[in-house]
């Protein structure tokens, strides 16, 4: 199995209430900050490229 590399938001700082995520050529990893050894999700890059589109129009 693949080792991933969790990374937050710089916006995060210090807290750990964030998303992380890993990413890989044809995966996107998402888990809780909280919950590092829980479930995760995992979607494709059009489906996380879909996301973040949203959640930038929703924020303005």
């Amino acid at each position: 199995m693949q080792t991933l590399h969790w990374q937050k938001s710089t916006y995060s700082g210090d807290s750990s209430n964030c998303v992380e995520i890993a990413t890989t050529p044809t995966t996107i990893h998402i888990r809780d900050s909280k919950n590092p050894t829980g479930h995760h999700l995992t979607l494709c890059p059009t489906a996380w490229a879909g996301f973040l589109s949203h959640a930038m129009d929703a924020k303005q």
